[in-house]
């Protein structure tokens, strides 16, 4: 089903907000790895709760380090995947700016996945420094510690999740 833009928001004007906020996103998410980068060294860690460490970790895979230990190839590819991804979000952007909920959801996809590209072209790997750990965890994750993950990796949670309610909420008004 098409969607249709509301008025005000249609033009280069809704389309440059929602591009703002990707550009939010990409410069706290580079800003917070930078201070990562500078003040920790691979693999140390500061315990900040009982459920929280900040840690540095570097992901040459994908999510969960699905094909880490590949043998580089997976720095292009994941690079390609994430620029042809930004490329169709601009377009899908440009094409619904109006829609509030599915461009929120789209800006917060955009800026993680040019976040975690600008790692890949710069390192060969993404830089992550979030972990929590709970021990009801540990049946899926050894010793209960989720694997660590960053903003950006958390902006397209975000926007995965927004994508999915703005789909239930659009079958709802549907029926």
């Amino acid at each position: 089903m098409a969607r249709k833009s509301s008025p005000g928001w249609s033009g280069s004007g809704g389309l440059l907000k929602w591009l703002g906020l990707a550009l939010l996103v990409v410069l706290a998410d580079q800003l917070s790895k930078v201070l990562i980068v500078g003040f920790y060294q691979l693999g140390e860690s500061t315990l900040v709760s009982s459920f929280f460490n900040l840690v540095r970790v570097h992901n040459s895979g994908a999510a969960f380090s699905f094909l880490a230990g590949a043998s580089g190839w997976q720095r292009w590819f994941f690079s390609a995947v994430g620029v042809l991804a930004a490329v169709l979000i601009v377009w899908l952007l440009k094409s619904h700016p109006g829609q509030k909920l599915f461009a929120f959801a789209l800006a917060c996809i955009l800026g993680g996945a040019i976040g975690n590209v600008i790692d890949r072209l710069l390192y060969g790997y993404v830089v992550d420094f979030l972990q929590f750990h709970w021990r009801w965890l540990a049946p899926v994750f050894p010793g209960g510690y989720f694997p660590a993950f960053n903003l950006a990796d958390s902006a397209i949670t975000i926007g995965a999740a927004c994508l999915i309610l703005d789909e239930l909420l659009r079958v709802r008004r549907a029926h």
